[in-house]
């Protein structure tokens, strides 16, 4: 047999690089690990009552969240395709609800009779010959009393379960959306249980104030679904997306180069939601193309400038004013070229209700508050103070956005912007008159 010397030492050469590639690998997260550990030794909340009671708060939050998702998906499985037929019933064609042009493939049609409802969905082709304005529907009742009407006769036991399960996931939107706020509240007082020395006292309250008034929006102001994806999941992502944030805003207040490593959480959450919305594309693709690799860039920058008497402090600057002049200019430009281009765009969404004159105000609200996040994205790379006042003009946009499209929950995130962007900047701003004197290159 002749064997081949250079393959197998070639072989060997990976297995001996990879190897050692896994042993740094484990080194580093066993480091890792250690190292978060001994923090949270060193940061833990020191007083044993207020312990107590944040460590039986979290527990409860805990179990609330566990006994409230576990009944609301037995009452989603509690039909196993037993159905009695009633018999046909009457429904009338609400055309508020429609709002379609020929740039739809296909039309959502919906009829109602009481509390019962039924979407019909058509293709477009034949939706424009549709000039009927009642429907006769087909009434089913199941074990458990729910009534479920379809526009078609006799039905598979799969089309009933799962139109039962759609029927109930609607009705039990505040029960899954209090499961999941108090779950996401739950990790919010581990957070300040575990860090406490980490944040002061005014940052733990504000931190678990914008928490608990998120909650309280989540039950009071459900979402609808959009584009065939479910409410509840929309609010999930909704919540996410203030926890992280909010999370985020304080720890770049706080000079902190780990809210970085939170950002890239935010970046994929946000995506998520624009994705799932079809809507604020120039904000996705930023998202995409932006703020995930900047991220990255700017963790290893700050990294760079750690302050000399406290390591988990970063060096900040301020701007000079005609960079200031230039900023701008590049915002409005960037606003009236993305903005047209996006609104040109043949991509509809249902979560206007096809109001175009509604996307396109969007589509260039949107793409201004892009552009302000861009020039944000690299103020915080080279760790400005002007970062903080790209916050409020971006804050003051997105609650625009947020209010035309009836997103009422992620109000509360731009009311943390605002409180936590004035805070940053006075601490920035100290900070800055603090040390006149330090290095100040941007690299």
């Amino acid at each position: 047999m002749i064997i081949n010397k250079k393959n197998s030492s070639q072989e060997l050469f990976f297995f001996n690089e990879f190897h050692l590639w896994q042993v740094h690998f484990y080194i580093t997260i066993d480091m890792l690990v250690k190292n978060m550990i001994g923090f949270i030794k060193e940061n833990i909340e020191r007083n044993k009552t207020i312990r107590h009671i944040e460590t039986a708060a979290v527990a409860l939050l805990l179990l609330l969240s566990a006994f409230l998702f576990l009944s609301g998906f037995a009452k989603l499985n509690a039909c196993d395709g037993n159905v009695e037929y009633i018999g046909t019933l009457k429904m009338q064609r609400q055309f508020e609800a429609e709002d379609y042009d020929e740039d739809s493939t296909v039309c959502d049609v919906l009829y109602t009779s009481g509390d019962l409802s039924l979407i019909v969905t058509y293709p477009y082709e034949e939706y424009v010959e549709l000039e009927t304005e009642e429907i006769d529907a087909y009434e089913y009742v199941t074990d458990n009393g729910v009534h479920l009407c379809f526009d078609h006769h006799p039905m598979d036991q799969d089309e009933i379960i799962g139109t039962y399960r759609q029927v109930m996931a609607q009705q039990e939107t505040t029960r899954f959306n209090a499961a999941t706020s108090f779950l996401i509240l739950a990790v919010s007082l581990s957070i300040v249980l575990l860090f406490s020395g980490f944040f002061t006292t005014y940052e733990k309250c504000w931190f678990m104030a914008i928490m608990i008034l998120s909650t309280v929006f989540a039950i009071l102001f459900p979402e609808e679904s959009a584009n065939g994806v479910n409410g509840i999941t929309i609010m999930l992502l909704y919540l996410l997306d203030i926890f992280l944030n909010i999370l985020c805003e304080l720890l770049i207040s706080k000079q902190s180069r780990y809210n970085f490593l939170v950002s890239v959480l935010v970046e994929i959450t946000e995506i998520l939601i624009c994705v799932i919305l079809r809507y604020r594309f120039a904000t996705m693709l930023v998202t995409l193309l932006f703020w995930l690799p900047i991220d990255i860039l700017s963790y290893v920058n700050w990294t760079k400038h750690k302050d000399e008497e406290q390591d988990e402090l970063t060096k900040v600057r301020k701007l000079s004013g005609y960079q200031e002049v230039l900023v701008i200019l590049c915002i409005v430009i960037w606003t009236v070229v993305v903005g047209y281009l996006i609104s040109g765009l043949n991509i509809r969404t249902d979560f206007f209700g096809y109001d175009r004159n509604l996307e396109t105000m969007i589509n260039y609200i949107d793409a201004c508050a892009s552009a302000v996040g861009i020039a944000n994205g690299l103020f915080i790379f080279f760790r400005l103070r002007e970062q903080w006042l790209a916050w409020y003009i971006c804050a003051a946009l997105e609650a625009v956005i947020n209010i035309l499209s009836g997103q009422y929950v992620l109000l509360i995130l731009k009311l943390g912007y605002f409180t936590n962007t004035t805070y940053g900047y006075i601490k920035w701003s100290r900070y800055i008159r603090e040390h006149r004197n330090d290095d100040r290159s941007m690299f």
